[in-house]
């Protein structure tokens, strides 16, 4: 199975928080999950941890490779610079991921890394592996949180963008 790219500064184990969650569910494959969530518009419908998503350069609401949009997650106006887009195919497997930040001094600044990996599987069976590090002192406090919000948050996406994708 594939993994996911890390730039530079963004290893997991080595910043201030990590979240990963993974499903691999049978009856779908990443042609019929893609659409799902490379089309923003689809997000609030299925995931309710965001919102107020504005795309600033004119691009949107689909997301494409170098997009600057903004939205509202875990209690942050975020604004967040497309790293990464590959849709799938056949034989390699989409990838997105997003450079992410909340403005704030020292206390307050929160930068992350999202991103996301959806593969077929043998067997008729697809694998949607979303993963973000954080770096900064709100990501601090959010690893140090129980039950852990991003893990909770991002299962929560996970089951919604399954269900959304099976219609």
């Amino acid at each position: 199975m594939h993994e996911i790219f890390w730039p530079e500064g963004y290893l997991p184990g080595l910043t201030d928080n990590f979240a990963s969650n993974e499903v691999i569910v049978a009856g779908l494959g990443a042609a019929e999950v893609w659409p799902q969530l490379a089309d923003t518009r689809a997000w609030p419908t299925y995931y309710s941890n965001v919102a107020a998503i504005v795309f600033h350069d004119g691009s949107g609401p689909r997301l494409n490779l170098g997009a600057r949009f903004a939205f509202k997650t875990f209690g942050f106006p975020i604004e967040a610079e497309v790293t990464e887009y590959v849709p799938p195919r056949d034989d390699e497997p989409g990838r997105v991921a997003w450079h992410g930040w909340a403005e704030g001094d020292s206390d307050t600044r929160l930068d992350v890394h999202h991103a996301w990996l959806i593969e077929n599987l043998p067997g008729g069976r697809v694998r949607i592996l979303t993963q973000e590090t954080q770096v900064g002192k709100p990501a601090q406090e959010l690893a140090r949180t129980r039950p852990n919000p991003m893990i909770n948050g991002h299962q929560e996406w996970l089951d919604g963008l399954v269900s959304a994708s099976r219609g």
